[in-house]
């Protein structure tokens, strides 16, 4: 969880100058400058651990950022475990779509290994209806055969509505899966991809999934009316998800989600704070987190954005950064380039 980081009672003169320069825009706003300062800050941190190929051991790299991010037995035994991957569709050796079927395996392993006493595969595409054909074609099927793992369609199956506490798109209300009355930790396991409409999909985006397509439709039909950005803040602000893990090894740039291209990455990324993972996961792409809508929404709100507010665990970023490939005339990728 993201906690307040203890304020300084005094501005130092760099702090000064930065809050000056920031002042124009405070000023309008009609929020003054020492109150900005005053404000109490969050701070996360995130796991960054390499894999070059889907080969290497996963479940190790996964256990080693649960023991960095503080995720031990005693948290997690007993508990009721939903993985959420991103499946939204299938072509033949398209592995950069959807997340990787071996790194969902060994996340399973790495929270049986903890103690949890059932992990389960979640999933509602918005894409296509016939979920288990989804299923299949992704090769996720076997593995989940192979495991003796339970899959839930989180299309249907009825529903579980609570209060908005986003209050970004104007509804009142959200309409969960009734599956999440039974479970006690909801992990995104997303795939690290551009975007046509949201700029980047991370594991904030790929809480989409979890809304019911009975409900709203496909593709999601009502959340893309009433706006994709506010949707991702008031799912993820309401469901308030536990934990992400996002599956970089082979990710996606250009005309994502789906009509993109591979891009290696060699990364997996993880993190408690679903808003510092993304924020990291888009610096690792060469995108500034700032520049991205619903996630300078989310800054301080949901979890921090700002690299002094995330400490990284793992690896160091800057090394492994890549620049993903954005395309001028899709005005959500304009502007995002995070400059060195």
């Amino acid at each position: 969880m993201s906690s307040p980081v203890p304020q300084k009672s005094e501005l130092t003169r760099r702090q000064l100058l930065k809050v000056a320069l920031a002042g124009g825009a405070l000023a309008t706003s009609g929020f003054g400058i020492l109150q900005w300062h005053q404000q109490p800050r969050m701070h996360a941190s995130t796991f960054i651990g390499r894999a070059d190929t889907y080969d290497v051991d996963l479940r190790s790299i996964l256990a080693s950022g649960f023991s960095e991010l503080g995720v031990t037995s005693s948290e997690i035994r007993g508990k009721r475990i939903l993985l959420k991957p991103n499946l939204v569709e299938t072509h033949v050796d398209s592995e950069h779509i959807n997340t990787h079927p071996l790194v969902i395996r060994a996340a399973i392993e790495a929270f049986l290994e903890l103690g949890a006493s059932q992990v389960m595969v979640g999933e509602g595409p918005g894409h296509r209806r016939d979920t288990l054909e989804i299923l299949e074609e992704s090769g996720l099927a076997q593995v989940l055969y192979d495991d003796q793992i339970r899959f839930v369609d989180l299309n249907e199956g009825g529903g579980h509505t609570v209060y908005n506490q986003g209050s970004q798109t104007g509804l009142a209300n959200l309409t969960f899966p009734a599956i999440f009355q039974e479970i006690d930790w909801v992990v995104s396991m997303a795939k690290l991809k551009t975007h046509h409409w949201a700029g980047v999909t991370l594991s904030m985006k790929n809480l989409f999934g979890v809304m019911p397509g009975m409900f709203y439709g496909w593709p999601k039909n009502v959340l893309h009316h009433v706006g994709i950005h506010e949707s991702i803040l008031d799912i993820s602000a309401t469901l308030k998800p536990h934990f992400a893990i996002v599956d970089g090894i082979v990710g996606m740039e250009g005309d994502g989600p789906i009509m993109g291209t591979a891009k290696q990455a060699g990364v997996l990324v993880m993190g408690r704070n679903v808003t510092a993972v993304d924020a990291t996961c888009s610096r690792l792409m060469g995108i500034n987190p700032h520049k991205v809508g619903y996630l300078a929404t989310a800054s301080n709100w949901l979890g921090p954005i700002h690299d002094s507010a995330i400490q990284q665990r793992g690896e160091l970023l800057n090394p492994l950064r890549k620049d993903f490939f954005l395309l001028n005339q899709i005005p959500a990728h304009q502007g995002l380039r995070l400059h060195a």
